[in-house]
């Protein structure tokens, strides 16, 4: 079969290309540029704990060294800490910070020798074809060549040549948004903690909306984003040193401390979704269908969950045939998704930036403002939290043995220590992203025993004779426990990490049912023709 080719060499893509190659399906990555990325330390993202581990199980190596994991986070207004948040490795992660060219290089060096990737650099889209075996692409170039491929998957950024030639809308909002940053070597007294401040006490030069934000990277880099009014006023280079300037020496307690100036830029923040995702075997991932980022949040973190929603399904669809069910839930899941985080960032936005009216004044508004603010750039609150998908076609329906636990359906899965099929103790997380579902039994004691003592004891065998019988590829592993389940629950977990369902023991119909619902099958076919049915009354 073809390979699946993939417009687009920035993270989404490249993450996309080595999700597939881990579940054994090959890709044709087309890069437009010359296969390197420009130094840009003004140009940052921070990732969720759950994305930045993505990003370690694909490119094998860890990034803290490359990034940093905050010490804390804090917000200020005025001269008054407001909130404090101290992380913790085991209750409350700290977030990943780290340089984006850092992160396109580290997966691009993760493609380096592996066979089923194809890197072609200085090629660029100009025509798709369509029929219903295959896609057909071809690039411009110092040699215009055509491609073949299974799929054709658009990676490549807001300005995205793929959807434009599907035609496809991308209504939204322009500059929602606009932020001057600047990134420098500095010393500051904050401590590996990220800073939020809003209305500081010092006078700013030329336009404010009273709002700096101070990050700190790895080597004693900061990046520091000062919020601009709405409009179009010139960020000149003068303004920006003065900037620098006056929040430096109001954030010091004695002089202005010496800093070395390494990058600047203007950051505008677009709110825009596309109205499809995907046509026939054409689909939209990160930039390309979606634009976000206000509020502290961050949109690259939505694309790479995106690739990872993705990959899984196209695996399957590569491997075993057309799922269409399967790959129409990637449009499904991810734009409610986004969409949601959209509309939760309009209906904020008056409040944060536009004065509120009369309901800036009410006590304690301001400490609400900064809390929503804080849960913006932590990835958490009403404004980040990772969406869930409850209502996904995909959910199985009417399972008589399903039972609660702390992780709804729909919602990604806590990483616990699990034994898996070898007696070897790894993290759930560890085993995601291979094509296959997981099966975890929940078995107090089994930590303490070797696997031979158990394997073939109380309810493991006909468990593992209801996981042979899946009507898709199925991984059985054992937890000691898991939050809010009962010992010998049963959770059926999708290769991106995403709760299934979790049933009262071992019960092969309801197990068989929802994998089969989870991978597109007939539960799941019912439930998008219920979907489209009540839609048309």
């Amino acid at each position: 079969m073809d390979p699946v080719i993939i417009v687009g060499a920035g993270p989404v893509g490249l993450t996309l290309a080595l999700a597939l190659a881990r579940q054994e399906v090959p890709s044709v990555v087309l890069d437009e540029g010359p296969g390197k990325d420009e130094p840009r330390l003004a140009r940052t993202v921070v990732l969720r704990e759950d994305t930045a581990a993505l990003m370690e199980r694909l490119t094998g190596v860890p990034l803290d060294k490359a990034g940093i994991r905050w010490a804390g986070f804090r917000a200020m207004r005025r001269r008054q800490v407001t909130r404090e948040i101290t992380f913790d490795d085991a209750a409350d992660p700290a977030p990943l910070h780290i340089a984006q060219h850092v992160l396109t290089g580290a997966l691009r060096t993760a493609l380096t020798g592996r066979r089923l990737v194809k890197l072609a650099v200085d090629s660029r889209l100009d025509t798709i074809e369509q029929e219903p075996s295959g896609v057909t692409a071809h690039t411009r170039g110092p040699k215009g060549t055509w491609w073949r491929g299974s799929y054709l998957i658009g990676c490549d950024g807001p300005r995205s040549t793929v959807r434009k030639l599907l035609d496809i809308r991308f209504p939204g909002r322009t500059a929602v948004e606009r932020h001057a940053v600047a990134a420098l070597r500095v010393e500051l007294p904050f401590d590996g903690e990220a800073l939020l401040h809003r209305t500081p006490p010092w006078r700013m030069s030329g336009p404010s909306a009273g709002e700096v934000t101070g990050r700190p990277l790895p080597d004693g880099v900061w990046r520091l984003d000062w919020l601009l009014p709405p409009g179009k006023d010139l960020v000149t280079p003068e303004l920006l040193l003065a900037r620098v300037r006056e929040t430096l020496a109001g954030w010091s307690d004695g002089p202005m401390p010496e800093y070395d100036l390494l990058d600047t830029g203007v950051h505008t923040v677009h709110h825009r979704l596309a109205r499809r995702w995907r046509v026939g075997r054409v689909l939209l991932a990160g930039d390309s269908a979606h634009l976000l980022g206000t509020l502290g949040t961050q949109g690259l973190d939505e694309g790479l969950r995106d690739a990872d929603n993705l990959a899984w399904k196209l695996a399957l669809a590569w491997h075993h045939g057309p799922h269409e069910a399967l790959l129409d839930s990637y449009q499904t899941e991810r734009r409610a998704v986004v969409a949601a985080r959209l509309r939760a960032a309009d209906q904020v936005l008056p409040l944060l930036r536009g004065g509120g009216g009369i309901r800036a004044y009410v006590p304690g508004a301001a400490r609400g403002h900064d809390v929503l603010l804080t849960d913006g750039h932590l990835g958490r609150g009403q404004l980040g939290t990772p969406g869930t998908y409850a209502d996904s076609p995909l959910a199985p329906r009417h399972l008589e043995a399903e039972v609660p636990v702390d992780t709804p359906p729909g919602a990604p899965v806590e990483d616990v220590r699990v034994t898996a099929e070898d007696g070897s103790f790894v993290r759930l997380r560890d085993r995601l992203g291979r094509g296959a579902l997981l099966v975890v039994l929940i078995a107090p004691g089994t930590g303490v025993w070797e696997r031979r003592h158990w394997v073939s004891a109380g309810i493991m065998p006909r468990l593992a004779a209801a996981v042979t019988a899946l009507p898709s590829p199925a991984e059985l592993l054992v937890a000691e426990s898991y939050p809010g389940a009962a010992a010998h629950t049963v959770l059926l977990v999708r290769p991106d990490g995403h709760l299934v369902t979790a049933l009262n023991g071992v019960r092969p119909a309801d197990l068989y049912a929802a994998a089969e619902a989870a991978v597109g099958g007939k539960a799941a076919e019912g439930a998008e023709e219920a979907t489209a049915g009540s839609a048309a009354k």
